[in-house]
C-alpha cells in the first residue's frame, strides 16, 4: 500500500505532537524553541555583519558623518524593533509603535542610502 507523502509527514508529526503531550514535555519544547529563535537572530546577525563587513564598511566610512549617523541609527533601531518583535507579545498599542518604528527606520535607512548614491 502506497501513502502519499502528505499523509505519511502530518502522520509523523501527530505521533511527535502525541509524545510530547504525553510525556508533558510542554516545558521543554518551549525551552527549546527559545534558544531555537535565539539561534536564529544570531544567525541572522552574523550575515548581516558579514554582508556589512565586505560591501558596506568602506563606502559607508566614505559619507558625511551626519549621514553615517542617520544610517547607523536606523540600523539600530530596526535591530532593536525586531528583537522586540521577536520576544514580546504585541497587540493594540504595541503592535502600532512596533510597526511605526519598523516603517521609520526603514524609511531613515533607504533614504539616507539614497541620497549618497544621487548623483548630481
Amino acid at each position: 500500500m502506497r501513502v502519499s507523502p502528505f499523509v505519511r509527514n502530518f502522520a509523523i508529526l501527530v505521533v511527535i505532537a502525541l509524545a510530547i503531550w504525553a510525556l508533558s514535555l510542554e516545558s521543554a519544547l518551549v525551552t527549546a524553541s527559545m534558544l531555537v529563535r535565539v539561534a536564529f537572530i544570531l544567525a541572522i546577525a552574523f550575515v548581516a555583519y558579514m554582508l556589512w563587513r565586505d560591501f558596506g564598511r568602506r563606502e559607508i566610512a566614505l559619507w558625511p558623518r551626519r549621514a553615517q549617523w542617520v544610517f547607523y541609527g536606523a540600523v539600530a533601531l530596526l535591530v532593536a524593533d525586531i528583537g522586540w518583535f521577536m520576544f514580546a507579545s504585541l497587540s493594540g498599542p504595541d503592535a502600532l509603535v512596533f510597526f511605526l518604528a519598523l516603517a521609520g527606520s526603514i524609511y531613515a535607512g533607504v533614504a539616507t542610502w539614497r541620497r549618497q548614491h544621487t548623483y548630481g
